[in-house]
């Protein structure tokens, strides 16, 4: 017994020999000895060749996951502590209440952050008289609903007092370490592109526009000088699809299979690039800040960017399937670029710049709308409604951003409307087309909106027709309007006065499809484009006394524009669509056709857009009042420019006869020198009389005298006449 205590004492390390016990020294030795063979014994069955030492292998991939071995265990496993922080947000812009309005204050936050996801705590800090201190922690299940509640909620307005900003735990820690020196960042070379608006500096105030022929390869910028246009900048291959310029002019868009590239200044250089994979449609802001740019490759997306900078503000991806996706622009613009709207099923979205955020974080939901459009000078945003079951139609004006409405209008038996802005926001244009009682035919109706009136009042006029086309007078108070079948149409006037809608003129029997207002104002022409029947007539009227001052024809002309001056008009003929007599025509406001600019296979005329005067409305009327002082000028600069470009035609011609009088006496010269080699070459024989037939000294000159007719008239003495 006592020896298995004492192996038992001497196994274990971990007890304290009892000074009183004795040890046989016989025992222990014996059991050294055992120990000392069962090592050697394990050494040699881990050293046998024919055993593995159960290692995997250098190639051994592990195809089992720790989740499927550990997944109990790894649920239970704790948060790190920056995983925590992203879950829990601090809102901060809280109302400050007392505890009698706590609990109201409590229900209000938690309905407002619950909606993103399952809050597991939340925590209200109090001042030692009870009162919120302005801030809430949220916690969130997980990382995704914090930042969901962070997207929708920062910067959201509680009321007028009260705005939230809304963080993550983290955050605070990350600014906490932010250095307090400051480094100086490195100044960047400034790149000058030049006077972006040098084209105004035109002495003789010539429009620019721009031209693409040779079937797209060219593009070339002229300048619109008498007595033919003078290139400005030409370039091969300039552009891949087609150009636009910007609202003022100050930009040249070209469009190319890996983005937009835009130019400017005297030289047309390159100012900015913007990569966009296969872009194709392009649009800017009116103040010409933001360039908006729709990419139809996978997925398709919107980008708006910022053209000083080429930054990219903002991406809308965009389902193409979608109806209210194919009709572009598909961002609607404010007319000063503070705002831009877009249309979805049951909703109008409008954002605000530049922080290109939701404005007040949500939409404005507006149930079956069907159209909408902004105001040309005020953030009113006008749409329309469709009927809907027992539901009529109705339009709304609204303003933005306050989201009140301005005026509503309801209306029944509505087939189709159609929203017209006034250029300068006066009035409000609906055209309204109807069935009648059978629902066989439809006629039209116009609501005349007076937008600056009080509690906006509303003209009906109606006709007993189709309306085919409606057009403001940009700076009066007229409108032009289409009526009647196609091809066999009438062009009624109509003026507001006194808050009244006057009926002008009508003109009858006429082969007009569209509409084209001189953007000076009182000056229309009424054109008949591609595909209408007879095509290519222009008429020129005066709505100042309803004359029609000239009628002209261009066949196959497909589009019409007026320089943004209103002096010239330009009809031109597409070679997609007219491959023989691809041209454009220059005409002036009265009709009469200046000249024809022809080149090779020529699609595209686009005149450049200037910015809007800088002159008063009473400084414009004072210089229209002394017009006749300042023609004077002006017309002795024409007669001196005239005699300047007689004198430069005449100097041409001259060059060229003499360039082609030296040439000829060259070939000339080098004939007769060729003579005798050409008579060896043919044995002696020249050639050149017997293919003529006759010898010089052959030739008789023959004078034939013809009459073709004669007259005879008496012509009385005027003194016998007086006799």
């Amino acid at each position: 017994m006592a020896d298995v205590m004492a192996q038992e004492v001497q196994m274990d390390p971990g007890v304290e020999m009892d000074p009183g016990v004795e040890i046989d020294p016989g025992v222990e030795m014996d059991h050294e000895v055992e120990m000392e063979q069962e090592v050697e014994m394990e050494e040699e069955e881990c050293t046998f060749s024919g055993d593995s030492d159960y290692s995997d292998d250098s190639d051994f991939v592990d195809e089992i996951s720790e989740e499927e071995l550990l997944g109990d265990l790894l649920k239970e496993k704790p948060t790190e502590p920056s995983e925590v922080n992203d879950t829990v947000i601090v809102v901060d812009g809280v109302p400050k209440v007392g505890p009698e309005r706590f609990e109201k204050l409590c229900n209000l936050l938690h309905n407002i952050f619950e909606k993103f996801g399952a809050v597991v705590s939340s925590g209200f800090p109090k001042d030692s008289d009870g009162k919120t201190r302005g801030y809430v922690f949220f916690e969130y299940n997980d990382v995704d609903a914090a930042r969901e509640a962070i997207k929708q909620k920062d910067g959201f307005k509680l009321d007028k007092a009260h705005t939230f900003r809304v963080n993550v735990v983290s955050d605070f820690a990350k600014y906490a370490k932010v250095d307090e020196k400051m480094a100086i960042p490195e100044k960047e070379p400034f790149n000058y592109v030049g006077n972006l608006q040098s084209f105004l500096e035109d002495d003789n105030c010539h429009d620019q526009f721009c031209a693409i022929y040779d079937e797209g390869m060219t593009t070339g910028i002229y300048s619109n000088t008498a007595p033919e246009p003078t290139i400005v900048a030409e370039r091969q291959r300039w552009t891949e699809k087609y150009v636009r310029w910007s609202p003022y002019g100050a930009y040249f868009a070209t469009i190319h299979s890996k983005g937009i590239a835009l130019w400017g200044g005297a030289e047309f250089k390159q100012i900015q690039r913007f990569g966009h994979q296969q872009v194709h449609f392009i649009d800017f802001s009116p103040c010409e800040k933001y360039l908006v740019t729709l990419g139809q490759g996978e997925p398709a997306a919107v980008i708006i960017w910022e053209i000083l900078n080429g930054m990219k503000k903002r991406v809308f991806p965009i389902d193409m399937s979608q109806e209210e996706n194919l009709r572009w622009p598909i961002f609607k613009w404010s007319h000063d670029g503070k705002y831009f709207a877009r249309g979805l099923k049951g909703v109008i979205q409008v954002y605000e710049t530049p922080t290109m955020t939701l404005l007040d974080k949500k939409s404005i939901s507006i149930p079956n709308i069907s159209h909408f459009c902004w105001s040309p000078k005020s953030n009113l945003l006008a749409y329309w409604v469709a009927e809907q079951d027992q539901i009529p139609a109705r339009v709304v004006i609204l303003n933005i951003p306050s989201r009140t409405e301005l005026r509503v209008k309801i209306l029944f038996n509505v087939q189709d409307i159609r929203l017209h802005w006034h250029n300068e926001g006066r009035f409000l244009c609906v055209k309204v087309d109807r069935y009648n009682k059978t629902k066989k035919i439809h006629y039209s109706t116009f609501e005349i909106f007076h937008i600056n009136e009080k509690q906006v009042p509303v003209d009906i006029v109606e006709l007993k027709e189709q309306v085919q086309a409606f057009a403001w007078e940009p700076t009066g108070n007229k409108f032009c309007c289409l009526h009647g079948i196609p091809g066999y149409t009438s062009a009624s006037f109509y003026e507001i006065k006194n808050l009244k809608v006057e009926l002008l003129s009508t003109l009858e029997r006429k082969s007009a499809s569209h509409l084209f207002w001189s953007p000076a104002g009182q000056f229309i022409v009424l054109a008949s484009v591609e595909g209408n029947n007879p095509p290519g007539i222009l008429e020129f009227i005066d709505t100042g006394d309803m004359s029609v001052m000239h009628i002209g024809e261009h066949i196959g002309a497909g589009c019409v524009e007026w320089d943004p001056t209103g002096r010239y008009v330009v009809s031109t003929a597409n070679y997609w669509v007219q491959k023989e007599d691809a041209a454009a025509w220059f005409w002036t406001f009265q009709g009469k056709l200046l000249r024809k600019f022809t080149r090779d296979k020529l699609i595209l005329i686009q005149w450049r857009p200037k910015p809007p005067t800088l002159l008063s409305p009473e400084q414009v009327k004072k210089i229209k009042k002394d017009h006749k002082k300042y023609s004077k000028g002006f017309e002795a600069k024409d007669r001196l420019l005239h005699s300047r470009v007689s004198k430069e035609i005449l100097d041409k011609r001259r060059e060229l006869m003499d360039s082609y009088t030296e040439y000829r006496q060259k070939c000339s010269a080098q004939y007769q020198q060729d003579t005798p080699y050409r008579r060896e070459l043919r044995n002696d024989v020249n050639t050149d009389e017997i293919e003529c037939g006759v010898i010089d000294d052959e030739w008789t000159e023959v004078k034939v005298e013809s009459l073709f007719s004669e007259e005879n008239e008496v012509i009385a003495d005027d003194k016998k006449g007086k006799e």
